[in-house]
């Protein structure tokens, strides 16, 4: 609890006075962005509607007071409640009420468990456990989902939902019994909150969109046309709700995904929203703070919640200079439950599948793709690999999906360590990669020369023999030098390897030399008897030492 108290007092002590309006103003923007956006996901979650306010309340008192990033904002965003959503629907497939309320209040105790024991862990490092590209295909494959499941809600369908395949083949079945008055509503919601987005983006759009859906409803008499409306919201503060701990068995494994999501959201909306002259979000902090907030939320009915980038965008293009911002933000979702959920049970349905469709598309984008396969087509296939794991084998899986392509990828890397041929630039002394871009670069007759980089060990050892051996029979060089400058580290049994190489080699007229040797991976061969095999004479501080050593003895 250290780092919770002093990140309480970082922003408290000498707070400004000039900053009291900004931060003010941008928390009741920000709410009027996030409370919208909450109702909606909730239904996406399969929850009633108000366990969106629930979520705009606790959670984001607690980070206000506990959390390390100031503009951050906290609630529960589209991934979070898809995730939700597809858990809950595991634990209680009859969906019975008070079931549902439990297994909610147990699915966010034990997200925050795991958030908080990560904490105590220092296992803060984890915000960079899935790779870019796998998130941006995770993220994509979201979208979809919720895009599908959201259609029927937005066109005034009826379908009975058994996966993304079957969904969306009974939304195509089921399209010639649509409801006209529906769709034409949530179309225009659409219609209304893109606009906006593009001619106002400092405005709340989606409060005007609910807002004008709510008066619509008696003025235009939709409800005779068949617009069905949330329905009763209670007012005043959720009941306590004990979680179902004979659920925490069939409930771990989503409250695991759904921690690694919240904490990755989190970390990544806290970094991309810094101002310049604060500090870095501290991962462990954030650990702290979205963990005891989860965890104190789960009597009080809220679904699992993190930091989402949308709104904490918001939230700084509105002013927000520290967490009173989210304070503030919090306070107006108190404020609306107690005075305006009578309001919000006025909201047709479609208006809020209309939200959760047009923010759920910004996860899925295309530019992202296009330019992770111009750099890296193989990131680009991890990337794809992971939104149809989303799609397909549903959310949960995805996670599992998303998680095994980044180990693959970290794996892939390190087994494959970059390998190239050294050559001379013509006149100098400088030695570098060969390349179509200096077809003039100098090879020295009877001297290879390769520069490995990266860790060699149990893995790659035996891999990076094998690539090294045909470039020794196309040149049969006198002698091999390895640049070792970008190895950091000789795994034992890629020192075993390497020492059966060189004796090998040896005795087929090959000798092997060293270079850029560093005092971790030297101290390593001072221990072996490579060392003596080769001996100082044959080690290098430098490429070009060692160049120059050949041309002294090489024969004329």
């Amino acid at each position: 609890m250290t780092g919770a108290r002093v990140s309480l007092l970082s922003w408290l002590r000498g707070y400004p006075r000039a900053w009291t309006r900004s931060d003010l103003l941008a928390g009741v923007t920000a709410a009027a962005i996030v409370l919208p956006k909450a109702l909606a996901y909730a239904t996406v979650a399969g929850l009633p509607i108000q366990v969106g306010l629930y979520t705009c309340f606790v959670p984001m008192l607690v980070y206000a007071l506990l959390g390390t990033s100031r503009p951050l904002s906290v609630s529960t965003t589209t991934t979070l409640a898809i995730l939700t959503g597809t858990a809950l629907a595991q634990a209680v497939p009859d969906g019975d009420p008070v079931a549902l309320a439990k297994a909610t209040s147990m699915l966010c105790l034990l997200t925050g468990g795991m958030l908080v024991a990560a904490a105590v862990l220092r296992l803060g490092f984890v915000a960079n456990f899935i790779s870019a590209p796998v998130l941006t295909g995770f993220k994509a494959g979201v979208a979809v989902v919720i895009v599908v499941d959201q259609l029927p809600k937005l066109l005034g369908l009826h379908i009975a939902k058994s996966g993304f395949v079957h969904d969306l083949g009974a939304i195509v079945v089921a399209l010639p019994h649509l409801s006209v008055a529906t769709s034409a509503v949530g179309v225009a919601a659409i219609a209304l909150l893109v606009a906006m987005e593009h001619v106002a983006p400092k405005a709340p759009a989606p409060l005007v969109v609910v807002a004008l859906g709510i008066i619509a409803v008696p003025l235009l008499h939709l409800d005779t046309h068949g617009v069905t409306v949330v329905g009763h919201v209670p007012t005043g503060f959720p009941s306590l709700t004990l979680p179902d701990l004979s659920l925490a068995g069939t409930l771990w494994p989503a409250a695991a995904g759904i921690a690694l999501m919240s904490f990755t959201e989190t970390i990544a909306a806290g970094r991309a929203f810094v101002a310049p002259g604060e500090s870095y979000p501290q991962p462990n902090g954030e650990l702290w703070a979205t963990g005891l907030g989860n965890a104190l939320s789960a009597p009080f009915g809220c679904m699992p919640s993190g930091g989402g980038t949308s709104q904490t965008a918001v939230n700084r293009m509105a002013g927000a200079r520290t967490q009173l911002a989210g304070l503030v933000t919090s306070l107006v979702a108190l404020a609306t439950m107690l005075l305006l959920a009578p309001f919000i049970g006025m909201m047709p349905n479609t208006i809020l599948a209309a939200i959760v469709i047009v923010y759920s598309i910004g996860l899925f984008k295309p530019a992202d793709f296009a330019a992770i396969r111009s750099i890296r087509r193989t990131e680009f296939w991890w990337a794809v690999a992971a939104l149809l794991g989303v799609v397909l084998l549903g959310t949960l899986k995805g996670i599992l999906v998303a998680i095994v392509v980044s180990l693959m990828s970290l794996s892939y890397q390190s087994l494959n360590p970059p390998l190239y041929i050294l050559r001379r630039k013509p006149g100098t002394e400088v030695f570098r990669p060969t390349s179509d871009r200096h077809p003039d670069d100098e090879a020295t007759p009877g001297l290879l020369i390769l520069r490995p980089e990266g860790r060699l060990f149990f893995g790659n050892a035996d891999h990076l023999g094998q690539r090294i051996q045909p470039m020794l029979e196309e040149n049969r060089p006198r002698v091999l030098v390895l640049d070792m400058s970008a190895v950091f580290d000789v795994e034992y049994t890629a020192l075993v390897a390497l020492i059966d190489a060189e004796e090998k080699q040896r005795l087929a007229g090959t000798e092997l030399w060293l270079t850029g040797l560093s005092p971790g991976v030297l101290a390593t061969l001072r221990k072996s008897r490579l060392y003596d095999a080769l001996g100082e004479h044959r080690m290098f501080y430098t490429v070009a030492d060692a160049h120059a050593a050949w041309l002294k003895r090489a024969p004329r």
